[in-house]
């Protein structure tokens, strides 16, 4: 599947991204040259996490037969070291539902293995960049 930004030139720096049937903005906030029509891409890949980690809950505890209702994935972004090649996300998760405490530990440690959060920590992504 390939996933493709076009510039709308509405905006400063609005873009449109395609991703199969589904279409969206991004842009900038006003500090970098935007004008706030959308997420930033930073925006989109700290969502990413809080998104994978609440459908691998909700996936789970199906499988499971977990009694999960509510599930609501907070994502804290410290970028401040960002340039010295450190980028750190905080996640926090609120559950609701008729749960164990040992429940909620099992889901704990699962949102703590979802598939983006292995990507983020324990894979080399290697991106090359060409001519279309």
């Amino acid at each position: 599947m390939a996933i493709t930004v076009k510039r709308d030139l509405s905006g400063a720096m609005r873009h449109i991204v395609h991703i199969g049937d589904h279409a969206f903005a991004v842009d900038e906030p006003p500090d970098n040259g935007g004008e706030d029509t959308g997420p930033s891409p930073h925006d989109i890949y700290d969502a990413a996490l809080g998104a994978c980690k609440a459908l691998t809950l909700v996936w789970y505890a199906k499988r499971k037969g977990i009694p999960l209702a509510e599930v609501e994935v907070t994502v804290e972004r410290d970028a401040s070291q960002e340039k010295e090649g450190l980028y750190r996300l905080r996640t926090l998760l609120s559950l609701g539902g008729d749960l164990s405490e040992a429940q909620r530990q099992q889901l704990l440690a699962v949102a703590s293995r979802c598939p983006l959060h292995k990507l983020m920590t324990e894979v080399k992504t290697e991106v090359e960049t060409a001519w279309k």
